[in-house]
């Protein structure tokens, strides 16, 4: 099982991984938890909606956007919260 991805060099830690081909391009889901410390960070990290995105446990590594992102929660400004974030990211073709 895959247990971490990377966007632009960025570590995230998954629970949950899903990968397909579509149309020759990959796309892959991820579940991930994040805490009320490490909101403002992440949120801008996907604000930016392309990623070079690694995956070393499978060997792959591809430019990304964002295909779908959902949150739990959408006020992990209070302390000690703890938001379930949903990323879909699809292969930007070359």
């Amino acid at each position: 099982m895959t247990s971490k991805i990377f966007l632009n060099d960025r570590v995230i830690y998954i629970g949950r991984y899903e990968e397909e081909i579509v149309n020759g391009l990959y796309k892959v889901s991820v579940d991930f938890n994040v805490t009320s410390d490490d909101y403002h960070d992440m949120t801008t990290l996907l604000y930016s909606g392309i990623f070079d995105v690694k995956i070393p446990e499978r060997n792959l590594l591809f430019r990304g956007s964002i295909h779908n992102y959902s949150t739990s929660i959408t006020n992990l400004y209070v302390k000690d919260q703890i938001g379930q974030f949903k990323l879909t990211l699809i292969e930007v073709s070359q």
